[in-house]
């Protein structure tokens, strides 16, 4: 269910102005829309006399007098009774379910079985029975105007059909009152004849029910063809019923006014209108036959306006009065029903078009559309034709009559339709098979009946083998479906306020008047929603009617057949085919009513008329074309614009998070720079103090009044505390940033425990606290560990717990159950933390809301990189406190336990190493550290060659191909990688790299074959670390103070080895060069020995070997051997 554009969609400002307008209900009078249950303000008399007035339409009377005159008396008032009382009850239902739902015919129909789009076809039907009546109702009161003024009959039909606009523009509003105003004059004149007929002893009255009429039986007698001609002309009066509803639906709900009051409005005036139908029918036979006895022709005794005169003029005895009386009669009876025909057809023609279009002019346009249709049918004449044309309408009435209420009555009361009635688009399918197939079947069978196919009976019966057809049809097809149709989709999502604002709109409706709209992402009124052609019904699936109709046909074609019927040339076929079927089903009526006026000429007229459909079939063809290449460059411009609007919300919704991400990156930024100002500031004192401290042991060292050993230790335990406060930047830096890496050390467990013990006792002790500390005596030697950031952890928390703890108690609980999993628990007396601010101490700057919190020195930031390390070392850590009493920290870590003998020994100074010497290279731009290094490195036999940056570095590489390369990163010139990447790419023997540097971000352990080094401390260095590290890459055995070395001892010179007396003056020098570890300056003096004192070259090879070994050691003791050689000799 993708939709085709984005949703949210947007409203332009015009087409919401459209909206507001179209939707304005003091014309539009809830036309396309649920009736409000606020419009529902008029008292029900005024709402049932308003449906009342629609009775006073003199086409009963036209009607009962045309079938009275053609069949007889006794034909027509049996057709007229057994009618009347059918049409009753197929009326009720309709007339209950639009009072108590509050809407017009074509909603009622809409959720009643035919679906949105069906209902588009009754909406045509019933609108063409309004314009229909609108011209037979209209052409009375012309010749009523004809009559009385002798105003010529077209000027009448003008007159007749544009005096009804200017009242039913503002709907039942001004319509109620002229209803209001007329009634009586209506029904003084309708009775005044009848009664005095009555009271005058007439003996028309025999006469009249033994008429037989021009074409009935000679003895009166009822004759079952011809009744059956009669009631099937009067069935084409079932759709008054929707002209009932239309006044109904605004009958106020029955708990409001009674439903005793309720229930005879509604039956009086909805179903029961046939009463007074019934009458007004009988009325018209009566009065045609009084007519007709009193001179008048046959086709002026079926005018209601003649008829009328001829009672009138008896009864007054004065032609001018009866004439006025006429006049006035026929005006009123028919301005009451024009109006209401207007009216009802107005809305009918919104419903259709809406539908169709997408768009609404307003009910207005559509008033006056239909009245000038009912005017060109009266200027053709179409009181001539009047039976034929009832007849063959009636069928297509009682199709849609007898489906809809076929649903109300059978289908609900079994379950198969739904019991409410949904009328809005948004919950509907386009076609319901109930109704449009009922009603498709019942249209089939009465037009072939119609046409004479199954005989003249069933010719004559015709539409009440289609009512019988569609009250049979419309239950079957509901039970063969299971009644999925005729909901789309639930009707949820939508706010339970009894009111909801449109999204397009604006305008507030009630509930019932709304849904719930996906493509805009809010309510939506059920105007506003007809009237959305861009929306294509996301909100649905498969409930188009292409899509119902690709579902159908999927069942019975191959798929490779479907895939044709959306293209150019199936869309043409479709299109021509409909084009061609409504010219033949026009030409066929022509032919049909000439063929019946004049048989002879059957033939000319056949042939005539298939002329015109062939010339037409070029003008459907051209038409069809235009009309399908005109909808795809629609489609096509529709899609490409929605693919560009579709980028363009993209790109905005981008843009939006862009700058959503830009604005939340700016306050953290701020944010984190404010604390990182606040941290600085609260750090002050912690880096002033050290500083203090190395600054004064330093002065007091120069001037020689301290004692160094003391100086000393206060220095470097100062520089300690200063470098884990840089320790602890780096580590706020690395959380945020998310490169925090752990070690793998092995950590005595018992030892580091009770060092931390001791190192809080103290400072407990020092704030007058008692110090707690409870571990188990036995614990594993030593355990898998991160030492730093566990110590860290412990430190965090112990502080914490001091810092906050003015007096009682701090303590430090340790378990290591047999699970590894280590259990640390800090606790204190302190003032605790309250409930609301648990959450809140873990993020960063957040130090509660206790009083006197702030007092106390600290910027917020342990806890929150407790519980990171915590959880990056794959642990957990909980609190329990209660404010005032104390608090309780609890960590949760998996500590294995180490192999035996893993822990390394207690650290003793080294004093050397064995084996041959090594040349280690250093390149740094620091005096002060290659000093350092040299102080470090020297005293331990180690050739230390120092360059003050890379380029240097790499010559003196060349020079003394060194066994290690030890480099700074940030140096003039070349990097510290810079020369790494060279060195690596040396075809000679490659020295190992180990980086040197204060860029702790440059971070990277090397030494996995990838990296171009094997190695990285980070400044300020730790000598231990740093001896440790050169040794595990150099694999130097380090000799410790106290031990004796274990040397090989040096092989004696051979006599040919002894250097002859004339080369023993090398020998000084060649010491010299041997202690500064000068490798190139001792080949060049071995080498100039030999060219001037040949004999020497087996002692110079010998120096040689040791040197090519970086043996400096025996290289100078060999050479200490032969000046104690020469000494002894001398």
């Amino acid at each position: 269910m993708a939709p085709p554009a984005r949703s949210r969609q947007r409203i332009v400002r015009e087409r919401r102005q459209y909206n507001k307008w179209v939707g304005s209900q003091t014309l539009e009078d809830y036309a396309l829309r649920y009736t409000a249950e606020k419009a529902r303000k008029y008292s029900s008399f005024r709402v049932a006399n308003t449906a009342f007035g629609a009775i006073s339409f003199l086409a009963c009377e036209a009607i009962g007098a045309t079938l009275t005159l053609a069949y007889g008396f006794a034909n027509a008032a049996t057709a007229i009774a057994l009618v009347c009382a059918l049409m009753f009850f197929i009326g009720l239902p309709i007339a209950r379910y639009a009072a108590r739902f509050g809407l017009d015919i074509d909603l009622l129909t809409r959720g009643a079985g035919f679906g949105y789009m069906g209902s588009t076809i009754t909406s045509l039907i019933y609108a063409s029975f309004t314009f229909l009546l609108l011209a037979i109702e209209a052409s009375i009161m012309s010749g009523a105007l004809h009559l009385l003024f002798r105003i010529p009959l077209w000027l009448g039909h003008i007159i007749s059909a544009l005096l009804v606009i200017p009242i039913a523009i503002y709907g039942i509003r001004m319509i109620s009152r002229v209803q209001l105003a007329t009634q009586p004059v209506w029904l003084i004149l309708q009775f005044a004849p009848f009664v005095f007929l009555l009271m005058s002893g007439d003996q028309e009255m025999a006469g009249w029910t033994h008429f037989s009429g021009r074409q009935g039986a000679a003895d009166g007698s009822l004759d079952p063809m011809h009744f059956a001609i009669c009631a099937s002309t009067l069935l084409s009066l079932l759709p008054q019923i929707g002209e009932q509803a239309d006044y109904l639906r605004f009958l106020p709900d029955s708990s409001k006014i009674g439903r005793w009051r309720w229930w005879t409005a509604l039956l009086t005036t909805g179903p029961g209108w046939v009463f007074m139908g019934g009458i007004k029918l009988l009325a018209g036979s009566f009065l045609a036959y009084f007519a007709l006895n009193h001179g008048l022709s046959e086709a002026s005794a079926a005018e209601p306006a003649e008829m009328f005169h001829v009672v009138f003029r008896e009864m007054i005895g004065s032609p001018i009065v009866a004439l006025v009386l006429t006049g006035v009669f026929v005006i009123t009876c028919q301005l009451k029903i024009n109006v209401t025909n207007a009216y009802a057809g107005s809305i009918a023609w919104s419903n259709f078009f809406s539908r169709l279009t997408h768009a609404h002019p307003g009910r207005v346009v559509w008033l006056v559309f239909n009245v000038l249709l009912a005017l060109l049918l009266m200027q053709v004449g179409i009181l001539q034709v009047i039976e034929t044309v009832l007849v063959l309408y009636a069928n297509f009435a009682v199709a849609w009559i007898g489906a809809l209420t076929a649903d109300l009555v059978i289908n609900k009361r079994l379950g198969l339709s739904p019991a409410g009635i949904e009328f809005k688009r948004a919950h509907l399918y386009d076609i319901n098979p109930v109704g449009v197939g009922a009603m498709a079947a019942s249209i089939i069978a009465s037009t072939a009946a119609f046409v004479g196919t199954l005989g003249p009976m069933a010719q004559a019966l015709s539409p009440f083998l289609g009512l019988l057809v569609a009250f049979v049809t419309a239950p079957l097809i509901a039970w063969l479906t299971r009644g999925r149709y005729y909901i789309a989709r639930n009707a949820d999502g939508l706010p339970m306020r009894a009111e909801q604002f449109c999204s397009i709109c604006e305008n507030s409706f009630e509930r019932n008047d709304m849904a719930m709209c996906p493509a805009y992402n809010g309510p939506i009124c059920s105007l506003c929603c007809t009237l959305d052609a861009r929306c294509h019904d996301v909100c649905k699936t498969n409930s188009r009617f292409n899509e119902q109709v690709t579902q159908l046909l999927s069942r019975f074609l191959p798929q490779r057949w479907l895939s044709g019927q959306y293209s150019g040339t199936g869309q043409f076929v479709g299109t021509f085919l409909l084009f061609n079927l409504v010219i033949v089903s026009l030409l066929g009526f022509i032919y049909l009513q000439y063929v019946a006026a004049s048989p002879q000429d059957a033939e000319v007229v056949g042939h005539a008329l298939m002329i015109v459909f062939f010339a037409l079939l070029v003008v459907t063809g051209v038409s069809a074309w235009l009309l399908v290449l005109a909808q795809h460059s629609r489609q096509a411009a529709e899609q490409e614009t929605r693919h560009q609007t579709t980028m363009l919300m993209d790109e905005i919704e981008a843009h939006e998070k862009t700058d959503a991400a830009l604005q939340k990156a700016k306050e953290l930024a701020e944010s984190a720079n404010e604390a990182k100002s606040r941290y600085i500031v609260g750090m002050s004192h912690e880096i002033r103090s050290p500083l203090n401290a190395i600054l004064g042991y330093a002065q007091l060292l120069e001037r020689g009044t301290a004692r160094p050993e003391n100086a000393i230790q206060v220095i470097r335990r100062s520089a300690g505390h200063l470098s884990n406060l840089v320790d602890g930047l780096l580590d706020i830096s690395k959380i945020e940033s998310g490169i925090l890496r752990l070690s793998r050390d092995k950590v005595p467990f018992a030892d580091f425990l009770d060092q931390m013990a001791d190192m809080f006792r103290m400072q407990a002790s020092a704030k007058g606290i008692e110090f707690r500390y409870n571990r188990p005596q036995t614990l594993p030697a030593a355990v898998n560990a991160d030492q730093k950031r566990l110590r860290q952890i412990l430190i965090n928390l112990l502080s914490n717990a001091i810092k906050y703890t003015l007096d009682g108690h701090v303590g430090l609980t340790v378990r290591y159950p047999s699970s590894q999993v280590a259990e640390f628990e800090v606790s204190d007396s302190g003032i605790g933390i309250r409930p609301e601010d648990i959450d809140s101490v873990f993020k960063p700057f957040e130090r509660g809301s206790m009083p006197g919190i702030q007092a106390v020195p600290g910027v917020g930031l342990g806890l929150t990189i407790t519980k990171v390390l915590v959880q990056i070392m794959g642990g957990e850590i909980a609190v329990r406190s209660t404010p005032g009493q104390g608090s309780l920290f609890s960590v949760r870590l998996y500590l294995s336990e180490a192999p035996a003998g893993s822990v390394s020994a207690e650290r003793r100074r080294i004093v050397g190493y064995l084996g041959p010497r090594v040349t280690v290279l250093m390149a740094d731009d620091d005096p002060a550290h290659r000093g350092l290094m040299e102080g470090i490195l020297r005293p331990l036999g180690i050739n230390l060659f120092a360059a003050s940056d890379g380029l240097g570095g790499l010559e003196l590489a060349s020079e003394c191909n060194p066994h290690l390369v030890m480099l700074d990163i940030a140096m003039p010139g070349m990097s510290g990688w810079e020369v790494a990447e060279t060195l690596r790419a040396l075809e000679a023997p490659q020295p190992k790299i180990m980086m040197v540097s204060a860029n702790a971000h440059d971070y990277s352990p090397g030494g996995d074959g990838n990296a171009v080094h094997d190695a990285f401390l980070i400044k300020p260095i730790d000598v231990d670390a740093l001896l440790e590290r050169v040794g595990t890459l150099l694999g130097l055995r380090w000799v410790y103070e106290g031990e004796e070395p274990v040397r090989e001892p040096l092989a004696a010179l051979s006599a040919s080895e002894r250097p002859p007396q004339s080369a023993r003056q090398f020998v000084d020098e060649l010491v010299r060069l041997g202690r500064i570890g000068h490798v190139r300056g001792i080949e060049a003096k071995l080498k100039e020995m030999q060219s001037q004192v040949p004999e020497s070259q087996a002692f110079a090879q010998r120096l040689l070997s040791l040197v090519a070994g970086f043996d400096m050691k025996g290289y100078t003791c060999l050479l200490d051997s032969v000046r104690e050689e020469v000494g002894r000799d001398a």
